[in-house]
C-alpha cells in the first residue's frame, strides 16, 4: 500500500537533494548520486507493490565490476554503439561512453532510474540516452553493437526473461557482455567467464568487504 496523502517529489529534484553524490568504490573516476541512511528514499520510491525497488541508488557489484573492466580495456567500446540494459544509476552507461563509445543508451524500467541517470551522466560530463522502457520481451534492438548487462541475475523469472533476450541480441550479431558477482540465477552453461575482479558490493563498501565478480560473454 502506498502512504496516503503524500504526493511524491520530483525525481530529478528529489534525487540532487538527498543523494550525495561521491567516487564508486573500485571505480573512483565515476562520480554518482548514492542513496544513504538519512537519503528518505521511501519518499520517492514509493510502496505500492508495482513500484520497481530502488536498486538504481546504489552501485552494485555486477555494474562496479563492468564499468571498471570497460574503463581499462577501452578497445571493447571504442566507437561502438552500446546498450546498457537494465541501467539503474547508469554506471555501467557512464563507464561506456567515458571509454569511447560511439553512442550509449542506458535503458531501465524504473523512470526514478532513468531521472538518476541523466543527473548522473551530467556530472560526469557525457551524453547519454536514457530511456524508460521494458525491452526484454522485444526483438533484438537495431543499431547496437554491444549490450551490457550489470547484476540482472538476482530473480528467476527476470533471468529467464533477460537470457532470452540476450540469446536474441547474439542471433542478431550483437555482441553481449555481463558483469555479476555469480548470483543465483545466473545462467553459467550459456556464459564463458573472462575476467574475475575483487569489487565492493552493496552494502559491503562502509566494512572493506569485496567479492569475487567476473565478467562473462555470451556465447
Amino acid at each position: 500500500m502506498k502512504r496516503p496523502g503524500i504526493a511524491r517529489p520530483d525525481p530529478g529534484v528529489f534525487i540532487k537533494a538527498n543523494l550525495p553524490i561521491s567516487p564508486v568504490h573500485s571505480v573512483p573516476e565515476i562520480l554518482l548520486h548514492t542513496a544513504g541512511p538519512a537519503s528518505g528514499l521511501w519518499r520517492l520510491a514509493g510502496r505500492g507493490e508495482s513500484d520497481p525497488p530502488p536498486y538504481w541508488a546504489y552501485p552494485w557489484a555486477g555494474g562496479v565490476v563492468l564499468g571498471r573492466y570497460l574503463l581499462d580495456r577501452p578497445e571493447m567500446v571504442d566507437g561502438r554503439r552500446v546498450l546498457d540494459l537494465g541501467a539503474g544509476s547508469g554506471l555501467v552507461a557512464i563507464a561506456a561512453s567515458k571509454a569511447g563509445a560511439r553512442a550509449v543508451t542506458a535503458v531501465d524500467i524504473d523512470a526514478n532510474a532513468v531521472a538518476a541517470i541523466g543527473l548522473n551522466a551530467a556530472i560526469n560530463s557525457v551524453d547519454i540516452e536514457a530511456v524508460a522502457a521494458d525491452v526484454i520481451d522485444g526483438p533484438a534492438p537495431e543499431a547496437t553493437d554491444l549490450v551490457v548487462v550489470g547484476d540482472l541475475f538476482y530473480d528467476p523469472s527476470l533471468a529467464l526473461r533477460v537470457i532470452a533476450f540476450l540469446r536474441r541480441c547474439r542471433a542478431s550479431g550483437i555482441e553481449v557482455l555481463i558483469g555479476d558477482p555469480v548470483r543465483a540465477y545466473l545462467p553459467h552453461r550459456d556464459l564463458r567467464r573472462i575476467a574475475t575482479t575483487a569489487v565492493a558490493d552493496f552494502g559491503s563498501v562502509t566494512s572493506g568487504d569485496v567479492v569475487q565478480a567476473g565478467i562473462f560473454s555470451l556465447s
